[in-house]
């Protein structure tokens, strides 16, 4: 019965194969599901989506395949309206009290509830708001949208507001990744995971099956064989620009510095304000009196680290381009002669920038840091940072 679906699936791109379709099915069969929209989307997206960038086109189409009922009839409800009472009460212990319950039972019970919901749809014409008796939005009726009833069975209401409906029968969307928007940590992750080089060190504590069924059959008994877990070996070193400008963009670097931190092992993190001099810091607490040289860190870190630097890089052109510059201290050399020592020791750079794209064209000095970084300046987005992963690769 869901062929269409896994039809519709393949046409908007989504790679799932026959197998996960089956295996869907038999845990449909099964059970792990009964009567629970959001169980029943959650278990598909789980068995039929392999990569968080399909999960946008998985809900576009569970979407279209499943919407809810905004465009259904009353009269079409009342005729799909066949629900197993047993599956009623059970709801009704779920969300309703004792007292709730007594209510319920004076009124006649659930059958009644059901039989009287029936005789208002076939009485019922156009749309009803208010009130205590048809199907309509902000009432009391027990059949209403965004009312309150202890007994409701709340129709083409988007969310329980009193926790005391006993069934939700909501239109289902769920929202899009969007390459445009800002980020949360968790898509942060999804896009930082697309740099990796992978490497097997530390202890030799993973089991290697294909070298131990060699060594087997090759010695004539049991010959385990093991090696090192394979990790992402990345290098990072991330500058993080703080301050001024900046101070509207804490949130969503913040989310990106805790991203990085929990996806690349070798992660070392220095801030500066507005434009690379000849010192930066690890604590924004001790900015001026445990100062970092940059040439140390030049000297430090070897060519095999990628650079990433985040900041807006809006500021007076003069900060980039000659001494004495910075608006904080006196800078014996101009702020891109630094960005060019970086871009020297480090090939692999990257500028991630948290202004929108489309502001870049109306400030020289992002023009300036694009040019000092050959355009390698990505937007903070899904799609930017994506892209800049591939730029570091």
């Amino acid at each position: 019965m869901f062929l269409g679906f896994f039809e519709a699936l393949r046409a908007a791109g989504v790679p799932v194969s026959l197998r996960e379709h089956l295996t869907w099915l038999d845990a449909l069969a099964a059970g792990v599901v009964i009567y629970d929209a959001d169980g029943f989307y959650h278990l598909a997206r789980a068995a039929l989506v392999k990569d968080e960038r399909h999960i946008d086109r998985f809900d576009r189409t569970f979407a279209a395949q499943f919407g809810g009922l905004a465009d259904v009839t009353p009269q079409e409800v009342l005729e799909r309206l066949d629900l197993p009472a047993d599956w009623l009460e059970r709801q009704a212990e779920k969300h309703l009290t004792p007292e709730e319950m007594a209510e319920v039972r004076a009124a006649g019970g659930f059958e009644k509830l059901m039989e009287t919901l029936r005789e208002r749809l076939r009485e019922q014409q156009g749309r009803h708001q208010g009130g205590s008796k048809w199907i309509g939005t902000a009432g009391t009726s027990p059949f209403g949208a965004y009312g309150y009833n202890p007994e409701g069975v709340r129709i083409g209401q988007d969310g329980s507001r009193h926790q005391r409906a006993v069934k939700v029968w909501d239109r289902r969307e769920f929202r899009d990744y969007d390459g445009e928007r800002e980020l949360g940590t968790r898509t942060i992750k999804v896009a930082l995971k697309r740099l990796r080089a992978w490497a097997r060190e530390g202890a030799p504590d993973e089991l290697d099956l294909g070298a131990t069924i060699r060594s087997t059959a090759r010695n004539g008994y049991l010959d385990v064989q093991t090696r090192p877990e394979r990790r992402n070996n990345v290098k990072v070193l991330l500058f993080l620009d703080v301050g001024g400008s900046m101070d509207p963009h804490v949130k969503v670097v913040e989310e990106l510095f805790s991203a990085a931190r929990s996806e690349f092992r070798t992660l070392h993190h220095f801030y500066f304000h507005n434009c690379l001099y000849e010192g930066v810091w690890r604590d924004n607490r001790r900015r001026w009196d445990a100062v970092v040289p940059t040439r140390e860190i030049l000297n430090t870190y070897g060519p095999d680290y990628r650079c990433i630097f985040v900041g807006d890089a809006s500021m007076s052109p003069y900060e980039i381009a000659y001494p004495g510059g910075a608006n904080e201290h006196w800078n014996e050399e101009p702020g891109r002669v630094w960005l060019e020592r970086v871009r020297e020791r480090w090939p692999r750079t990257l500028w991630i920038n948290p202004v929108p794209r489309g502001h870049w064209d109306y400030t020289q000095s992002i023009a300036m840091i694009r040019d000092a970084f050959e355009d390698r300046m990505v937007p903070m987005t899904l799609e930017g940072l994506t892209d800049g992963m591939k730029l570091l690769t």
